[in-house]
Protein backbone atom coordinates (compact mmCIF):
# COMPACT_ATOMS: atom_id res chain seq x y z
CA UNK A 1 0.00 0.00 0.00
CA UNK A 2 1.16 3.53 -0.98
CA UNK A 3 2.87 5.29 2.27
CA UNK A 4 2.14 8.92 3.61
CA UNK A 5 5.73 10.56 4.15
CA UNK A 6 6.50 14.45 3.53
CA UNK A 7 8.38 15.95 6.11
CA UNK A 8 6.44 19.34 7.58
CA UNK A 9 9.11 21.80 6.19
CA UNK A 10 8.04 20.58 2.42
CA UNK A 11 4.56 20.47 2.63
CA UNK A 12 3.20 23.66 2.39
CA UNK A 13 5.44 23.80 -1.21
CA UNK A 14 4.12 20.63 -2.27
CA UNK A 15 1.12 21.30 -2.11
CA UNK A 16 1.40 24.32 -3.69
CA UNK A 17 2.77 22.78 -6.72
CA UNK A 18 -0.07 19.54 -7.00
CA UNK A 19 -2.45 22.20 -6.52
CA UNK A 20 -0.87 24.40 -9.68
CA UNK A 21 -0.16 21.21 -11.96
CA UNK A 22 -2.86 18.54 -11.46
CA UNK A 23 -7.04 19.17 -11.40
CA UNK A 24 -10.37 17.10 -10.14
CA UNK A 25 -10.42 14.14 -7.89
CA UNK A 26 -6.53 13.06 -8.69
CA UNK A 27 -5.58 16.90 -7.21
CA UNK A 28 -7.93 16.20 -3.95
CA UNK A 29 -6.14 12.99 -3.38
CA UNK A 30 -2.73 13.84 -4.25
CA UNK A 31 -3.12 17.07 -1.48
CA UNK A 32 -4.48 14.80 0.70
CA UNK A 33 -2.06 12.11 1.02
CA UNK A 34 0.66 14.72 1.69
CA UNK A 35 -1.52 16.58 4.36
CA UNK A 36 -0.91 14.97 7.76
CA UNK A 37 -3.70 13.16 8.95
CA UNK A 38 -4.61 15.52 12.00
CA UNK A 39 -5.29 18.24 9.19
CA UNK A 40 -6.78 16.05 6.76
CA UNK A 41 -9.45 15.35 9.23
CA UNK A 42 -10.18 18.51 10.55
CA UNK A 43 -10.02 20.05 6.78
CA UNK A 44 -12.95 16.86 6.09
CA UNK A 45 -14.71 17.97 9.15
CA UNK A 46 -14.74 21.44 7.99
CA UNK A 47 -16.07 20.39 4.44
CA UNK A 48 -18.69 18.42 6.12
CA UNK A 49 -20.11 21.41 7.68
CA UNK A 50 -19.43 24.19 5.25
CA UNK A 51 -22.01 26.00 3.70
CA UNK A 52 -25.98 25.55 3.95
CA UNK A 53 -26.32 21.63 4.51
CA UNK A 54 -24.14 19.33 7.06
CA UNK A 55 -22.64 16.08 5.85
CA UNK A 56 -24.06 14.32 9.09
CA UNK A 57 -22.66 10.36 7.14
CA UNK A 58 -19.07 12.07 7.06
CA UNK A 59 -19.38 13.62 10.31
CA UNK A 60 -20.32 10.08 11.74
CA UNK A 61 -17.89 8.16 10.80
CA UNK A 62 -14.90 10.44 11.51
CA UNK A 63 -16.12 11.44 14.90
CA UNK A 64 -16.61 7.26 15.13
CA UNK A 65 -13.32 5.83 14.13
CA UNK A 66 -10.74 7.84 15.49
CA UNK A 67 -8.92 7.08 18.34
CA UNK A 68 -9.58 9.71 21.49
CA UNK A 69 -5.79 10.54 21.21
CA UNK A 70 -6.98 11.12 17.25
CA UNK A 71 -9.57 13.00 18.28
CA UNK A 72 -7.44 15.16 20.45
CA UNK A 73 -4.55 15.99 17.56
CA UNK A 74 -7.63 16.72 15.26
CA UNK A 75 -9.02 19.44 17.58
CA UNK A 76 -5.88 20.77 17.79
CA UNK A 77 -5.20 21.01 14.22
CA UNK A 78 -8.98 22.51 13.73
CA UNK A 79 -7.77 25.19 15.94
CA UNK A 80 -5.01 25.78 14.06
CA UNK A 81 -6.30 26.08 11.00
CA UNK A 82 -9.46 27.58 11.03
CA UNK A 83 -8.98 29.87 14.89
CA UNK A 84 -12.02 28.53 15.84
CA UNK A 85 -12.94 25.00 18.00
CA UNK A 86 -13.86 22.22 16.65
CA UNK A 87 -16.57 21.76 19.82
CA UNK A 88 -17.99 25.20 18.71
CA UNK A 89 -18.51 24.71 15.02
CA UNK A 90 -20.26 21.23 16.04
CA UNK A 91 -22.40 23.20 18.68
CA UNK A 92 -23.49 25.92 15.70
CA UNK A 93 -24.16 23.39 13.21
CA UNK A 94 -25.78 20.40 15.18
CA UNK A 95 -28.41 19.89 17.72
CA UNK A 96 -30.24 18.17 19.93
CA UNK A 97 -28.36 14.42 21.64
CA UNK A 98 -26.86 14.49 18.67
CA UNK A 99 -24.72 17.28 18.99
CA UNK A 100 -24.01 15.84 22.69
CA UNK A 101 -22.76 12.72 21.64
CA UNK A 102 -20.73 14.40 18.91
CA UNK A 103 -19.18 17.06 21.43
CA UNK A 104 -18.51 13.67 23.86
CA UNK A 105 -16.70 11.85 20.91
CA UNK A 106 -14.78 15.27 19.59
CA UNK A 107 -13.13 16.39 22.98
CA UNK A 108 -11.39 12.86 22.86
CA UNK A 109 -13.28 11.43 26.35
CA UNK A 110 -13.82 8.00 25.13
CA UNK A 111 -11.36 5.11 27.46
CA UNK A 112 -9.31 3.45 25.07
CA UNK A 113 -8.57 0.85 27.77
CA UNK A 114 -7.94 -3.16 26.35
CA UNK A 115 -9.25 -4.53 29.49
CA UNK A 116 -12.86 -5.26 30.03
CA UNK A 117 -14.97 -5.19 33.36
CA UNK A 118 -17.76 -7.90 33.39
CA UNK A 119 -19.37 -6.29 36.47
CA UNK A 120 -19.36 -2.85 34.84
CA UNK A 121 -20.70 -4.76 31.34
CA UNK A 122 -23.70 -6.11 33.59
CA UNK A 123 -24.28 -2.55 35.05
CA UNK A 124 -24.29 -0.62 31.85
CA UNK A 125 -26.77 -3.40 30.35
CA UNK A 126 -29.05 -3.45 33.07
CA UNK A 127 -28.96 0.54 32.50
CA UNK A 128 -29.70 1.01 28.80
CA UNK A 129 -32.50 -1.56 29.01
CA UNK A 130 -33.91 0.34 31.56
CA UNK A 131 -33.29 3.67 29.67
CA UNK A 132 -35.09 2.10 26.71
CA UNK A 133 -37.12 -0.87 26.14
CA UNK A 134 -38.02 -1.11 30.40
CA UNK A 135 -40.03 2.30 30.18
CA UNK A 136 -42.06 4.74 28.42
CA UNK A 137 -40.17 6.82 26.49
CA UNK A 138 -36.53 6.93 26.23
CA UNK A 139 -33.42 8.05 28.18
CA UNK A 140 -31.00 9.14 25.53
CA UNK A 141 -28.24 10.64 28.32
CA UNK A 142 -28.12 6.88 29.07
CA UNK A 143 -27.59 5.67 26.00
CA UNK A 144 -25.07 8.78 24.87
CA UNK A 145 -22.70 8.30 28.12
CA UNK A 146 -22.29 5.05 27.93
CA UNK A 147 -22.12 4.14 23.92
CA UNK A 148 -19.72 7.68 23.48
CA UNK A 149 -17.45 7.06 26.71
CA UNK A 150 -16.98 3.36 27.02
CA UNK A 151 -14.08 1.11 25.26
CA UNK A 152 -15.00 -0.49 22.30
CA UNK A 153 -13.81 -3.86 23.98
CA UNK A 154 -15.89 -2.78 26.86
CA UNK A 155 -18.66 -2.08 24.97
CA UNK A 156 -18.67 -5.43 22.88
CA UNK A 157 -19.49 -7.53 26.38
CA UNK A 158 -22.20 -4.53 27.20
CA UNK A 159 -23.68 -5.44 24.05
CA UNK A 160 -23.46 -9.37 24.80
CA UNK A 161 -25.04 -8.85 28.46
CA UNK A 162 -27.66 -6.43 26.82
CA UNK A 163 -28.85 -9.24 24.61
CA UNK A 164 -28.79 -11.57 28.12
CA UNK A 165 -30.99 -9.47 29.54
CA UNK A 166 -33.32 -7.97 26.90
CA UNK A 167 -33.72 -10.88 24.38
CA UNK A 168 -33.09 -8.47 21.85
CA UNK A 169 -29.67 -7.07 20.03
CA UNK A 170 -28.86 -3.42 20.87
CA UNK A 171 -28.96 -2.17 17.47
CA UNK A 172 -32.60 -3.29 17.49
CA UNK A 173 -33.34 -1.23 20.60
CA UNK A 174 -31.81 1.91 19.40
CA UNK A 175 -34.01 1.61 16.16
CA UNK A 176 -36.97 1.56 17.96
CA UNK A 177 -36.46 3.79 20.86
CA UNK A 178 -34.29 6.14 18.93
CA UNK A 179 -34.47 8.77 15.68
CA UNK A 180 -32.68 10.45 12.97
CA UNK A 181 -29.04 11.06 13.37
CA UNK A 182 -28.48 10.72 16.77
CA UNK A 183 -30.05 6.68 15.77
CA UNK A 184 -27.31 7.19 13.16
CA UNK A 185 -24.55 7.83 15.28
CA UNK A 186 -25.13 5.17 18.43
CA UNK A 187 -25.93 2.30 15.37
CA UNK A 188 -22.24 3.56 14.03
CA UNK A 189 -20.95 3.66 17.05
CA UNK A 190 -21.94 -0.22 17.75
CA UNK A 191 -21.05 -1.57 14.52
CA UNK A 192 -17.29 0.27 15.06
CA UNK A 193 -17.14 -1.48 18.68
CA UNK A 194 -18.30 -4.51 16.89
CA UNK A 195 -16.35 -4.55 13.89
CA UNK A 196 -14.27 -1.51 12.67
CA UNK A 197 -13.20 -2.58 9.46
CA UNK A 198 -16.97 -3.96 8.38
CA UNK A 199 -18.17 -0.40 9.00
CA UNK A 200 -15.68 1.50 6.50
CA UNK A 201 -16.14 -1.35 4.17
CA UNK A 202 -20.04 -0.61 4.13
CA UNK A 203 -19.09 3.20 3.87
CA UNK A 204 -16.62 2.47 0.61
CA UNK A 205 -19.65 -0.13 -0.81
CA UNK A 206 -22.17 2.77 -0.37
CA UNK A 207 -19.52 5.49 -2.21
CA UNK A 208 -18.26 2.92 -4.92
CA UNK A 209 -21.75 1.40 -5.89
CA UNK A 210 -24.23 2.74 -8.95
CA UNK A 211 -24.02 5.59 -11.66
CA UNK A 212 -21.98 7.93 -9.22
CA UNK A 213 -19.17 7.78 -7.27
CA UNK A 214 -18.83 9.54 -3.71
CA UNK A 215 -15.31 10.65 -4.28
CA UNK A 216 -15.20 12.57 -0.99
CA UNK A 217 -15.92 9.64 1.20
CA UNK A 218 -13.78 7.41 -0.87
CA UNK A 219 -10.31 9.73 -0.78
CA UNK A 220 -11.31 9.94 2.97
CA UNK A 221 -11.11 6.20 3.46
CA UNK A 222 -8.85 4.98 1.43
CA UNK A 223 -6.16 7.76 2.64
CA UNK A 224 -6.82 7.86 6.14
CA UNK A 225 -6.61 4.41 6.60
CA UNK A 226 -3.82 3.53 4.47
CA UNK A 227 -1.50 2.51 6.95
CA UNK A 228 -4.10 1.46 9.80
CA UNK A 229 -6.48 -1.27 8.95
CA UNK A 230 -6.79 -1.19 4.85
CA UNK A 231 -6.15 -4.64 4.29
CA UNK A 232 -8.99 -5.82 6.69
CA UNK A 233 -11.20 -3.21 5.01
CA UNK A 234 -10.24 -4.89 1.91
CA UNK A 235 -11.73 -8.41 3.05
CA UNK A 236 -14.60 -7.09 4.50
CA UNK A 237 -15.69 -5.16 1.29
CA UNK A 238 -15.04 -8.44 -0.32
CA UNK A 239 -17.16 -10.23 1.98
CA UNK A 240 -19.57 -7.39 1.88
CA UNK A 241 -19.91 -7.10 -2.02
CA UNK A 242 -18.80 -10.76 -3.85
CA UNK A 243 -15.89 -8.90 -5.28
CA UNK A 244 -12.48 -6.66 -4.10
CA UNK A 245 -12.43 -3.63 -3.28
CA UNK A 246 -9.64 -3.47 -5.73
CA UNK A 247 -12.13 -4.32 -9.25
CA UNK A 248 -14.58 -1.76 -7.65
CA UNK A 249 -12.09 1.38 -8.18
CA UNK A 250 -11.03 -0.14 -11.45
CA UNK A 251 -14.67 -0.11 -12.39
CA UNK A 252 -15.80 3.19 -11.15
CA UNK A 253 -13.28 5.23 -11.71
CA UNK A 254 -10.26 6.55 -14.47
CA UNK A 255 -7.05 7.97 -15.34
CA UNK A 256 -4.23 8.86 -12.96
CA UNK A 257 -7.18 9.06 -9.85
CA UNK A 258 -7.83 5.26 -10.82
CA UNK A 259 -4.29 4.48 -10.73
CA UNK A 260 -2.87 6.31 -6.99
CA UNK A 261 -6.47 4.78 -5.58
CA UNK A 262 -5.09 1.51 -6.38
CA UNK A 263 -1.76 2.17 -5.84
CA UNK A 264 -3.18 2.47 -2.19
CA UNK A 265 -5.34 0.10 -2.35
CA UNK A 266 -2.22 -2.46 -2.64
CA UNK A 267 -3.52 -5.35 -4.05
CA UNK A 268 -6.50 -7.56 -6.11
CA UNK A 269 -8.08 -10.10 -3.37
Amino acid sequence: MLKRFVRPSEELELKDDLKGDLSGHFKGLMVALVTPPAVFDAKQLKKSMKGTGTNEDALIEILTTRTSKQMQEIGHAYYTVYKKSLGDEISSETSGDFRKALLILANGRRDESLKVDEQLARKDAQILYNAGEKRWGTDEDAFTDILCLRSFPQLKLTFDEYRNISQKDIEDSIKGELSGHFEDLLLAIVRCARNMPAFLAERLYQALKGAGTDEFTVNRIMVSRSEIDLLDIRAEFKKLSGYSLYSAIKSDTSGDYESTLLKICGGDD
